[in-house]
């Protein structure tokens, strides 16, 4: 309560009115499964377009595990058909099963890393390498062209008036050549150095063993003192991507800019300091050994040394990069070593132990659905491919089905998301009725059968999970219409086909089992028929039921958090219902409620009906909220008769 203590004009403000609700968005997707590249323990960041998934997730072309074969890229897919269906943000969860390991007692990570595309520098003839550089995800994605191209920049010794050198531009550790009017050799190149207490300038280098070192007073006005900068460009092996390219970079991993460490190594290191560094630079380059000291000198003769090596090999035309680098008259080919990583493996196909991740004492590090636990945004939650193969092996269908239910489970959990999930492939109507069977639960929706579609890869027909489909019709339906409007009757726009063409005889069958199926029409096109979930309980038979039931309780939880350590009298409990009133009814104005009026559609309760004298005095408030929720018009029927012109109504 403010204090007066001398006379004035106090001016105050104050609230006459309630809190006010936000509806919260229901078309955050998440996605999980396998796919070329890309992070798989780092938190996920929002995906917008096709695009960015394929710069950070790798592109279209389809993985190859050791145990499973060639599978298409089915996440890639489901990407693509989402957002082609309308879908607008969307979160990747990465999943990752490693090669084959003898006992598999190594630790997890060093498996993934060796699943690594890699390559050193210099190659086998040094023993051991100086560097090695790796893609910094597995897959057979990683498999890059790292082209690191090197030039010398402008001159950077000057004189004064008074005929004293000077250093323009100059940091300490910048690699140098130093030559006069470019007749410096490849033994001419040091480090260049600066007394903190002098302000002195010197250069070294290592010759030998035996330390070079020279003052920048011993050089004289016809002298050139020329930084050496690196630009790297990572390629990927099949151009799916875009290139990664880091240009004019320091050397000697001591550099820094700013205060800031900035040179080759730092900025390819294998822990980056932030996670969008880590999300968005696909390459790895580290000394071979840890504990070595690397400076700019030694990774400048490594890459002397690497043309060399290639040269020996090559035509003898080819100018070596340590030549070619002196030549003010060379080219930027010339001037470029070019290394191939390779060794990239996509591993073997993820089972459910990867689908359902790990959640280390290090938060930042989960994986799997660990990863979404910490998302609130997503109310949409699918495994695109994860039931590819499910009806034709029994080990995979039994893999699948927990999949299935890590699913569920996690909705449920997190209370205010819908699980889409896929039938298996080439399922006959016997099989997705057994496989529907087997589940039981308000908070996913079962959709069969898989689309066809024509792959822009190989300009083929091919089949796709409807997942990636059904969660892009969803957001489509939220946005075109609304959260409570059910999400069918509604265009496949990339569909051509479908694996079965269901007459209506078939979906009688399939649809009061809770199996919600695409279906062809003839001038109608091909359409999503079927808006169930998989429960058993009646009152929670349709998903936009589910889907609206969520979306007014993650309403109401978001914007009631201020109501928390308010005192719980009878103010308190105005406010709320008052807040709550005009939330539910600004819904029921919008159509989203059953009744003409507003007290046939919705009641609030918070007063002490609602609350016994130990729910005060353990503090807690409680507010009862019924709504009256539209149903679909599943069935239309009409009932005609003969009439005669002469009769009453």
């Amino acid at each position: 309560m403010p204090e007066y203590l001398a006379p004035g004009v106090y001016i105050e403000e104050t609230s006459f009115r309630s809190k006010s609700i936000e509806g919260v968005s229901t078309t955050t997707t998440g996605f999980i499964g396998p796919c070329r590249f890309g992070p798989l323990d780092i938190e996920p960041d929002i995906v917008t377009s096709l695009g960015e998934f394929e710069r950070i997730y790798g592109g279209r072309e389809r993985l190859e595990f050791e145990d499973d074969g060639e599978m298409d890229g089915y996440l890639w897919h489901a990407v693509r058909a989402f957002f082609e269906e309308g879908g607008k943000r969307l979160y990747i969860s990465r999943v990752f099963r490693p090669l084959q390991d003898e006992d598999e007692t190594h630790d997890l990570r060093d498996r993934i890393k060796a699943c690594c595309a890699w390559a050193a520098l210099p190659g086998v003839d040094a023993d051991p390498p100086l560097l090695r550089l790796r893609a910094r995800y597995p897959g057979e994605a990683g498999n890059f062209r790292v082209n690191l191209l090197l030039k010398l920049g402008q001159n950077v010794l000057a004189s004064d008036a008074a005929g004293v050198l000077r250093l323009r531009g100059m940091q300490p550790f910048d690699l140098v050549s130093i030559g006069q009017g470019g007749a410096a050799t490849s033994d001419d190149f040091y480090i260049a150095l600066l007394d903190e207490r002098t302000r002195a300038w010197s250069f070294t280098r290592a010759t030998d063993g035996v330390s070079d070192e020279v003052a920048l007073e011993s050089l004289s006005a016809k002298d050139e003192v020329r930084r050496v900068l690196l630009t790297v460009f990572v390629q990927p092996s099949r151009g799916e991507s875009p290139n990664y390219v880091a240009s004019d970079l320091a050397l000697d991993p001591r550099h820094t800019q700013g205060g800031t460490p900035d040179s080759a190594l730092t900025l390819f290191e294998a822990e980056p300091p932030n996670i969008i560094r880590a999300r968005q630079n696909p390459l790895v380059i580290e000394p071979w050994t840890p504990s070595n000291t690397v400076t700019g000198l030694d990774i400048l003769h490594a890459l002397f040394t690497q043309s060399e090596l290639d040269t020996a090999s090559a035509a003898a035309s080819v100018t070596p990069l340590s030549t070619a680098l002196l030549d003010p008259k060379s080219s930027d080919a010339a001037r470029t070593l070019t290394v191939v990583l390779d060794e990239g493996s996509d591993g073997r196909r993820p089972g459910a132990n990867e689908y359902e991740g790990t959640a280390p004492e290090d938060s930042s590090r989960k994986t799997g659905l660990k990863q979404f636990e910490d998302i609130e945004d997503i109310s949409i939650l699918a495994a695109p491919g994860s039931t590819f193969g499910y009806g034709k092996n029994p080990d995979r269908a039994k893999d699948s089905q927990t999949i299935i239910n890590l699913l569920i489970s996690h909705c449920q959990r997190m209370h205010y998301r819908i699980a889409v999930i896929d039938s298996g492939n080439a399922q006959s109507i016997a099989e997705v009725r057994a496989m529907r069977a087997q589940l039981d639960s308000s908070y996913a929706a079962l959709y069969y059968p898989w689309v066809r579609v024509v792959d822009p890869l190989t300009r083929q027909e091919i089949a796709l999970p409807p997942s990636g489909f059904v969660a892009g019709i969803y957001a489509r339906n939220d946005i075109n219409r609304a959260v409570w409007k059910a999400p069918a009757n509604e265009v496949v726009n990339l569909a051509i086909g479908f694996e079965q063409l269901l007459n209506k005889s078939q979906q009688d069958i399939l649809n009061p089992e809770g199996i919600n199926c695409f279906r062809f029409f003839e001038g109608r096109g091909y359409r999503l028929w079927g808006a169930r979930t998989i429960s058993s309980d009646p009152e929670w038979k349709y998903v936009n039921i589910r889907r609206y039931f969520a979306y007014l309780e993650r309403s109401i939880d978001r914007g009631t958090q201020w109501a928390v350590f308010e005192p719980n009298g009878e103010a308190l409990w105005d406010n709320v219902r008052r807040t709550i009133y005009d939330f539910l009814l600004n819904e029921w104005v919008s159509g989203a409620l059953l009744g003409d009026k507003p007290e046939k559609a919705f009641f609030v309760k918070c007063d002490r009906s609602t609350m016994t004298q130990n729910d005060l005095d353990n503090g807690r408030l409680i507010c009862l909220i019924g709504v009256a929720a539209l149903k679909p018009a599943e069935f239309v029927i009409f009932r005609i008769g003969q009439w005669t012109s002469d009769r009453k109504v």
